[in-house]
């Protein structure tokens, strides 16, 4: 193979490129894999390495080993490496390198963390909002739809007014890499975006916008607009600060798992490629049985 001039700033440029056009990962992905490819090429520039050909494996464990240094969290670092084998797979694909560098590299080993959850009471107490202005019917219309569906928040504030169906009780929403699935909304939720739809007008400031959620701009709402309400409402209601809005997706996968769904089910409303990402609930729902057996046993009391 003929070593072209392809620097390592150029080639990471058409991967992201690419990441959007041809892969189709959202656009929050490509951020994502430009903050870490951003940081591995300053890494090179500063040992004076400019071009694809010049990156051999030692440099990219010595990268990951800085990485260390700086205290990072072995999951942080794995995500890194992820990032970093697909930029390397990329340039073998495109027959820009005649071998992967990087694939031979292990992953650090990590330690599965399981989620946290809130309780059946600490959702009810969350989702009871009084409901007096326009913005608490759409806050309250929010949370029960993550709670109700299991959504991410990116997919919940990209919902428009077409993607709730009130006659069949569902709602379409696009996941990663661009998938549609159809999750089902109970009654609750039915109620909650009923009455949020007649109070929308009043947020729409004269826009004619088809987004779901409005900030008070008559916009579509935005992530750090969203977790700015939660966190509120948490103060409020004397609840952890620090929970996300992930959480209320852990919360309704673990609640469902509970009471009996089947795993297959809750993979599908979560849309979930892999089930084997699904089964962390199992070992969550596994640990309160552990706990509530050696709380409520009456043969257990310490001695």
């Amino acid at each position: 193979m003929v070593k072209d001039k392809f620097t390592i700033t150029d080639k990471i440029d058409e991967y992201l490129s690419s990441l959007l056009t041809e892969q189709h990962l959202s656009k929050n992905t490509k951020i994502t894999y430009e903050n870490v490819l951003k940081q591995y090429n300053e890494y090179f520039k500063k040992h004076h390495i400019n071009y694809i050909y010049d990156i051999n494996k030692e440099d990219i464990l010595h990268y990951l080993e800085e990485l260390k240094e700086k205290k990072l969290k072995p999951q942080t670092i794995a995500h890194h490496l992820t990032v970093i084998k697909n930029f390397h797979k990329f340039l073998l694909q495109n027959e820009y390198l005649d071998k992967n560098i990087a694939a031979s590299i292990e992953r650090p080993k990590l330690v599965k963390q399981l989620p946290n959850v809130l309780s059946i009471e600490e959702v009810l107490s969350l989702l009871d909002i009084p409901l007096e202005t326009p913005f608490d019917y759409r806050n309250k219309c929010m949370l029960e739809l993550l709670y109700g569906t299991g959504l991410r928040i990116s997919e919940l504030i990209n919902l428009t007014i077409n993607d709730i169906d009130l006659i069949n009780c569902t709602v379409r929403c696009i996941g990663k890499g661009n998938k549609e699935r159809i999750v089902p909304i109970n009654d609750y939720v039915i109620d909650s975006v009923n009455q949020y739809l007649m109070k929308r007008p009043l947020l729409l400031k004269n826009n004619t916008t088809k987004e779901l959620f409005l900030n008070r701009e008559g916009k579509k709402i935005s992530r750090v607009g969203f977790f700015k309400i939660l966190k509120n409402l948490l103060l409020q209601k004397g609840l952890n600060p620090n929970i996300s809005p992930h959480t209320l997706r852990h919360s309704f996968a673990t609640h469902l798992l509970e009471y009996g769904a089947d795993l297959r089910v809750i993979q599908e409303m979560l849309g979930h490629s892999d089930i084997s990402t699904t089964r962390i609930y199992t070992h969550v729902t596994n640990t309160k049985i552990r706990e509530d057996y050696e709380k409520y046993h009456p043969r257990n009391e310490k001695v």
